[in-house]
């Protein structure tokens, strides 16, 4: 069912933000000292140098002649002697005001600075509120179970501590060599960057964001709202990928803004959610892959077929850009989203797929490849989250999903001699016995949607889930270093291994992660804690290196060779994951709060009519 018009949008809020004009406490202070030195100067003028009383009536009153005295009328002395009174009190005001604040402990001087900062970020220095801005004002309220309850196994708890210290291990490192830089190159301990993001900054910043806050690391996530809000920046002329800039840059800041209600990070979300508005501009409303920040202009990637749009680019907007109208008051967002369904429903599916390519000018497939990973997953996940995002309210995504994966289950989904399940992938009607590190999402996909899964489908969709959960644990037990690779294959006799030296590397993905915590939060069955430790002992001894984690080049080899990259969805993704698979249920639960595909937490939007906590 598509987004009703009347989203409510708004709703009112008594928050106030700082003053344009408001000065820090120290300011005030300093200001507070100078007043006083300036009467005490004045007064000593006037009442110690010789004939005071002219010296008097020239300071005051310099905007008039001085009058005679003996022409002086009583009215104007009485009022003379008002005003010198005035004076006097407000000296003696300034000066106890200054002893006060010269005799108050050094810790209430701080208690008061922190307070002030705090202020200044959350409304954030010299901003206008929200209304002035052109946005609604929002009542916040948190969703509950953004940081939850410490586990009661003692096992879980320290395991769980564990990840956290993995955590602090990589974003210190991080702020240490390469602060500001999108990623951090842990070997050569320097900023790394990619084309991904143009000359955008700060995309580890932005992507740990919500990590630091669940793992209850708040000076580190205080320290990082301050560089988004002095320093994130997006007046530039620069190239960036929609799709990337959308699920790590967007979705961060939303998330963050959840979590933490900083008012700041819903400004952010909604001013770069309206710089990407520009790539919708094609003849059928499929945005371009790529956009100029600056200009608007947007294109394809060069080697996607025939100038091809890429179904998982795409088709990977829905959840942020409903949030985006929902905070902004602007339907726009939304009705982007929604055209992109109507464009595909229009389609004939082949076999009831999806291929991965769409031309945005003609409206109609590219080249006939499907795949539910690399080009194609997130947007099979985007239409099972859509329909849980809206509190199970929007049906058409409902359809839509239980549709694709009963075409992917008969068209793409085999068994293995072995006994392995796996997803390969369509090429013009032949497949390919290939499964990539990016398929393994799937198998928590499924278990996400198998309760809502029609007619009596949930435990074979618990059993499918679960069957990709084990092949994708089997292709990192099946390697040297216990990582698993970019892709595995099942033919020429082997089974979820890697055969070709491309597809042999690890570059600190989530996937396999994720797929074991959906599958503990819905079975609690012990193994997939075990395996998701079997990663953390993994990652510990073959990518930890002095200055943070890299991936490796090689994971069928004795010893790592190292690529230098610490990926910003390191700590957005796996490390949450990890560490949500080891904490209670009660945190960031599902029933209020869903993943964007970058592992940032969203709130469900409860139904206006139902009983139940409300955003």
């Amino acid at each position: 069912m598509p987004v009703p018009s009347s989203l409510p949008f708004t709703v009112p809020s008594s928050r106030k933000s700082v003053s344009a004009t408001s000065f820090r406490l120290t300011e005030k202070f300093i200001l507070l000292l100078i007043f006083s030195a300036f009467i005490t100067f004045c007064f000593g003028a006037i009442f110690f140098l010789p004939d005071s009383s002219k010296l008097l009536s020239g300071v005051l009153f310099r905007s008039a002649p001085a009058p005679e005295p003996d022409s002086r009328t009583g009215t104007d002395a009485e009022e003379d002697v008002k005003i010198l009174a005035k004076i006097r009190r407000d000296h003696e005001q300034a000066l106890l005001e200054a002893k006060d604040r010269l005799q108050k402990r050094p810790e209430d001087i701080k208690q008061d600075i922190m307070s002030e900062k705090d202020q200044v970020l959350r409304d954030g220095p010299g901003r206008k509120a929200s209304s002035d801005q052109g946005l609604p004002d929002i009542q916040y309220l948190r969703p509950p179970g953004a940081t939850g309850r410490e586990p009661a196994d003692p096992d879980a708890l320290e395991k769980r501590a564990k990840i956290k210290e993995m955590m602090q291990f990589s974003w210190d490192n991080y702020k240490r060599y390469a602060w500001g830089a999108n990623e951090l190159r842990p070997v050569s301990k320097q900023g790394h960057s990619s084309n991904l993001f143009g000359s955008l900054k700060g995309a580890t910043i932005v992507d740990a964001l919500d990590t630091l806050y669940m793992m209850e690391m708040y000076e580190e996530f205080e320290a990082a709202a301050e560089w988004v809000e002095k320093n994130l920046d997006f007046n530039m002329n620069a190239e960036i990928s929609v799709f990337e800039v959308n699920i790590r840059f967007v979705g961060g800041l939303l998330s963050a803004y959840y979590l933490s209600g900083k008012e700041v990070f819903r400004r952010k979300a909604i001013e770069l959610g309206e710089k990407l508005l520009p790539a919708f501009k094609t003849p059928t409303g499929i945005p371009w892959a790529l956009l100029n920040l600056k200009s608007g202009v947007g294109r394809n990637w060069p080697w996607a077929s025939g100038g091809s749009s890429i179904l998982a680019e795409y088709g990977t907007l829905h959840l942020e850009f409903v949030h985006l109208s929902k905070l902004s008051g602007k339907a726009v967002f939304a009705e982007k989203v929604m055209n992109i369904r109507k464009v595909l429903n229009r389609l004939d599916k082949p076999q009831g797929l999806y291929p991965n390519y769409l031309n945005p000018n003609s409206g109609q497939w590219g080249q006939h490849h499907v795949s539910v990973g690399g080009l194609g997953d997130s947007f099979y996940e985007y239409l099972l989250k859509a329909w849980i995002m809206s509190d199970k309210s929007d049906d058409e995504a409902r359809k839509l999903y239980y549709d694709a994966l009963k075409a992917i289950e008969a068209g793409l989904i085999r068994r293995s001699g072995g006994g392995l399940t796996y997803i390969a992938e369509w090429k013009g009607g032949l497949l390919e016995h290939k499964m990539g590190h990016l398929t393994c999402f799937a198998g928590g996909m499924i278990a996400l949607g198998a309760d809502g899964a029609p007619g009596d489908q949930t435990g074979h969709q618990m059993e499918l889930a679960a069957e990709i959960a084990r092949t994708c644990h089997e292709s990192y037990a099946r390697t040297n270093l216990k990582l698993g690779p970019e892709a595995f294959r099942f033919d020429g006799g082997v089974e979820a291994i890697a055969t070709r030296q491309n597809e042999k590397y690890f570059i600190l993905r989530p996937e396999v992660i994720e797929t074991y915590m959906y599958m503990w939060r819905f079975t609690h069955d012990p193994k997939y804690r075990q395996w998701g430790w079997e990663a953390v002992q993994a990652l510990e001894q073959h990518c930890r290196v002095d200055g943070g984690y890299s991936g490796v080049r090689d994971v069928y080899s004795n010893s790592p060779n190292h690529d230098d990259v610490q990926q910003s969805f390191y700590l957005a993704e796996t490390l949450k994951y990890l560490y949500l698979l080891f904490s209670d249920d009660s945190h960031l639960p599902f029933e209020h709060w869903v993943f964007n595909t970058e592992a940032h937490p969203l709130p469900v939007i409860k139904r206006e009519s139902s009983d139940r906590d409300q955003l």
